[in-house]
């Protein structure tokens, strides 16, 4: 009897969707794919936001447009590790992944309402941090098992 490479097992956990079948992309690629829209996303709302006349400053400093991507970047590797701590810990990973995310993303909206900024600034601010979410979240959500135990 022949083995085809289809029916070896691996040593790589996958995650089943809500629908019960295993992804087609694997989980950093779907995360890559959503950061990198996010990214693209956050970027725009910024540079449409300069193009409109919100000064993008700080206490006088400028935000650099680039750091929109950046940081988008770093918060979807960031949400990638979460998801896999959790796929492996969490009895309810999906819920868990969702309720810590949505929590951490009002968390950071927070600093963007302190600084010495106007009012266009911050919500230009916070509309970054709401569309990065709503991009990456989901793309990694749908990974996670409901439960895992």
């Amino acid at each position: 009897m022949s083995t085809t490479a289809a029916s070896i097992p691996t040593a790589t956990p996958t995650f089943e969707s809500s629908t019960g079948h295993a992804p087609a992309t694997p989980l950093w690629r779907s995360t890559a794919r959503a950061g990198a829209v996010a990214a693209a996303a956050t970027t725009a709302v910024a540079a449409v936001a300069l193009a409109a006349g919100v000064p993008l400053e700080i206490s006088g400093e400028p935000i650099p447009v680039a750091s929109f991507a950046q940081l988008t970047l770093i918060g979807a590797a960031l949400g990638l590790v979460l998801a896999k701590a959790l796929g492996r810990w969490a009895t309810r990973p999906r819920r868990t992944f969702t309720t810590a995310t949505v929590a951490l993303t009002a968390l950071s909206i927070v600093p963007d309402l302190m600084p010495d900024a106007t009012v266009a600034t911050k919500v230009t601010l916070v509309a970054t941090h709401v569309v990065a979410a709503a991009l990456v979240i989901p793309a990694i959500a749908r990974y996670l098992p409901e439960r895992t135990r």
